[in-house]
């Protein structure tokens, strides 16, 4: 039964997708007697059997060989294109942790968006989600994943618009789009190059192509730079990195999906790449500048937001920043930790939060407070998944972080300050926000703030022990150092905890008025500006990008409708002139008819005849002056 059920571990992301068709009756309308919950009913079991499927798969192939199950799609001429699965430990583990968290975040939903309309589309949107997640991780083909890549953009495309009634979202949604389409056309057009260079799209053999290859530096980083512009856009970094912000406008639900797994795939990508990349030294450079550009950049920028959300979501830039510096210096093994420490500690952040938002029906936090002793399990849950991202030990983010900063020790120490310096700003941030919706008195919203109901609290509660019992999978997995007590006590590790505790006290002790968070002082009042609108890039934006297209738009418009149409106007204008001027030719006579046929072959002679008879002329000026030139 194991042997069939690894044999058939393809299938994994097809159950995603069988439950989104099985709810289109109710997303459409069809059925409306029984109400939307049936069509989330079938999305929660197709997820369950995926990640009981994916569970048994992965225990099946622990420590076990690769395996690799190819399938012949389309082969016209030499080009052959086929879908490849990978089936390792890796893979299957991510698969899972893929599904495990699916299922936590559908339930959530159910309570979450009981009475919402639209709750049938919105679980269809999910299972599309989940199935382009699973088979991205699963991918071997280049081809495969970059197909289930632009799958997924268009599911965050359509999630992100869910409440499309509000034109907010619907900026967003736009804004998401397009941001994404950058990367991925980049993308697609490093796709077409390996697979012409390499001679297929399968990551097998690219690596042995990407192993003999030898490319002139100039093509090597331009296809390194456009590899990586697709991971870019969806793990929203620099500078592609303003649409997580805008994203926020859709359901919660969607949220911890997003933050915790689908800016974790375009990362996975990124390290499926790593040795194409690894081609140009200039692409690998590029990749930690803009890693530690996002990092720290986002981790200022969440300090000063007062939308519950956002403040949380620019922490997934920073932390994914932190990703790209990994890949950059080619530590694979440190980008899969990091990944995997995010992705279980996120999920329970934006658990904790959408439970506060629909308890208190607000986002703002200037006005929240005192929420600690009313909710319990959603105060436990933000706690543990702050402090599962951060170097607070034991928990995960210590161990993930750990890693990167004894690799980068010894060599890039300004390394280590990126890491030490965004997980300090990210837990002073984390702090602030703790401070403002947990602590201090109840506020009007937040006075009659109960717990949230079981469909809630059970995935919630859920995902904080599995964030909590994350050092124990690792060292389950053995991906934990041996002597681990001895690993904590180095210094790396106390300069990590020490970044933690500093963030905190800081966090901790600064002064957080309720009302009025915006400074009089005017250098404070600009610094508080300048990170609350992101460096004001979005307007650095519309500035140059923006105007510079619009502008070259209102110019081809112009031209187009004065020039070309006027060509075009004055071709018809003279048909139709000629045409009311011909008709009075038709006489009826037949000496006028051929008076008209002489007249015109006459014309037409000379017409001919004039070239011939000027190039005559110019060839006896010509004579005449090298006569007159010799005498």
């Amino acid at each position: 039964m194991t042997e069939l059920l690894t044999q058939t571990s393809w299938l994994v992301p097809i159950y995603g997708l069988v439950g989104a068709i099985l709810t289109l009756p109710w997303a459409t309308g069809v059925i409306q007697r029984t109400g939307p919950r049936p069509a989330a009913y079938f999305n929660l079991i197709m997820t369950a059997l995926a990640c009981i499927h994916g569970s048994v798969v992965f225990y099946a192939t622990w420590n076990q060989p690769v395996q690799e199950f190819v399938f012949h799609w389309l082969q016209i001429a030499e080009l052959q294109i086929d879908w490849a699965i990978e089936i390792s430990p890796v893979s299957t583990g991510a698969m899972e942790v893929v599904t495990s968290l699916s299922l936590l975040a559908q339930l959530y939903a159910l309570g979450y968006m009981e009475k919402d309309w639209g709750l049938a589309r919105f679980f269809a949107l999910v299972g599309i989600f989940e199935g382009a997640m699973s088979g991205i991780v699963l991918s071997n083909s280049l081809f495969l994943t970059y197909a289930l890549l632009e799958m997924l953009t268009l599911s965050t495309y359509l999630l992100v618009g869910f409440w499309y009634a509000q034109p907010l979202v619907v900026t967003a949604a736009r804004d998401a789009f397009l941001t994404k389409r950058v990367g991925d056309v980049l993308l697609l057009m490093g796709v077409v190059a390996v697979a012409t260079m390499s001679g297929s799209l399968n990551f097998n053999d690219i690596y042995d192509w990407a192993g003999t290859a030898n490319l002139p530096p100039l093509t090597a980083t331009l296809l390194g730079l456009a590899l990586i512009a697709g991971p870019i856009g969806k793990c929203a970094q620099f500078p592609l990195h303003l649409w997580l912000d805008e994203a926020m406008e859709g359901p919660n639900p969607a949220s911890v999906l997003r933050n915790s797994l689908v800016v974790c795939c375009g990362a996975y990508v990124l390290v499926k790449l790593l040795p194409v990349l690894a081609l140009s030294p200039v692409t690998l450079s590029v990749l930690v500048a803009i890693g530690s550009v996002t990092a720290i950049g986002a981790s200022f920028v969440a300090i000063a937001q007062i939308d519950i959300k956002r403040a949380i979501s620019h922490t997934t830039s920073a932390y994914l920043g932190l990703v790209f510096v990994a890949v950059g210096m080619g530590r694979a093994e440190v980008a899969i930790g990091l990944l995997l420490a995010h992705a279980l500690a996120k999920a329970a952040l934006f658990m904790s939060v959408g439970s506060i938002i629909l308890t208190t029906t607000n986002q703002n936090l200037t006005e929240m407070g005192g929420l600690w002793s009313r909710m319990p399990a959603t105060t436990t849950a933000f706690v543990v998944g702050a402090a599962g991202m951060t170097g607070l030990t034991p928990l995960g983010g210590f161990w993930a972080l750990s890693k990167g900063i004894n690799a980068f020790w010894v060599d890039h120490p300004w390394l280590v300050a990126t890491f030490l310096l965004t997980d300090g700003l990210t837990i002073l941030g984390l702090t602030r926000v703790f401070r403002l919706i947990f602590l201090g008195n109840p506020q009007p919203k937040t006075r009659r703030a109960p717990e949230v109901a079981w469909p809630m609290a059970l995935p919630m509660v859920t995902i904080t022990i599995a964030t909590l019992s994350l050092p124990l999978i690792l060292q389950q997995l053995a991906l934990l150092p041996p002597s681990k007590y001895e690993y904590l006590m180095r210094w790396p590790q106390l300069l990590l905890f020490g970044s933690s505790i500093v963030g905190c006290i800081l966090g901790a002790i600064v002064y957080l008025p309720r009302t009025g968070l915006r400074s009089i002082s005017l250098p404070v009042r600009f610094i508080q500006d300048l990170l609350a609108y992101d460096f004001y890039v979005d307007r650095l934006y519309r500035l140059t990008i923006v105007f510079a297209v619009d502008s070259f738009s209102k110019i081809t418009s112009w031209i187009d409708e004065n020039i070309v149409d006027g060509l075009v106007n004055l071709v018809a204008l003279a048909t139709v002139f000629g045409g009311q001027s011909l008709k009075y030719n038709v006489s009826g006579k037949s000496q006028f008819y051929i008076l008209t046929i002489l007249l015109g072959v006459s014309l037409l002679a000379i017409l001919m005849s004039w070239p011939l008879s000027q190039w005559s002329l110019s060839q006896w000026s010509l004579d005449q002056w090298s006569v007159m030139k010799g005498q």
